[in-house]
């Protein structure tokens, strides 16, 4: 083959090389990021959607979206993203639930039944924070949510449209009406005995 053809002899395009290197640098970028984020993303989806299959499988469709798009903040992208996927599907699983009668049955014939107090106990602190973070503001409950995936202030302030320097304040008054909202939820459990 001559130096500068490609196959069958053909010259090769100007900036076709560069294309190559681009092409390297952009695939080991996005490696790196989901190598990074992923697990933060899904943990965010299943904090919201209380299902980890469907968890993953929507921070995969995040991802898929995010090559396309090739955002310049990844990470915040793919939160809001996620966070967009997520309402899409809390909308579609609320329209479903309206059209299926039978949808307790189902759900008790899914849910998978632990041995033990222990078991017991955990799910039951589960549901109530899942219940305390419905008592909260939909602002209040998303940053809590992107604060404990792990999101930065300035990813969060992101997101949201907040300003950066509002995020702290924000995020110790949403902590505390969530310590209120469980207290009260698990008083409520108390007193059901």
């Amino acid at each position: 083959m001559i130096r500068g053809t490609g196959r069958g002899g053909a010259p090769r395009r100007p900036g076709h090389r560069l294309r190559e290197m681009t092409s390297h640098r952009k695939r080991a970028k996005w490696a790196e990021v989901y190598r990074a984020t992923y697990r933060d993303v899904v943990q965010y989806l299943y904090r919201k959607l209380g299902d980890r299959e469907r968890a993953q499988e929507l921070a995969q469709e995040a991802f898929a979206r995010a090559l396309e798009h090739d955002p310049e903040n990844p990470r915040a992208w793919l939160f809001t993203v996620a966070g967009n996927l997520a309402r899409v599907e809390a909308r579609d699983t609320m329209r479903r639930r309206r059209h299926l009668t039978l949808l307790k049955g189902e759900l008790e014939a899914m849910s998978v039944v632990e041995d033990g107090a222990a078991a017991v106990e955990r799910q039951a602190r589960r549901e109530a924070v899942r219940r305390a973070l419905e008592q909260l503001g939909d602002r209040d409950r998303e940053i809590l949510l992107l604060w404990s995936a792990g999101l930065s202030y300035a990813e969060i302030a992101a997101r949201t449209g907040l300003a950066v320097g509002a995020i702290g304040t924000t995020l110790a008054r949403a902590r505390r009406k969530l310590a209120a909202a469980y207290e009260s939820v698990e008083e409520r459990n108390v007193a059901r005995g």
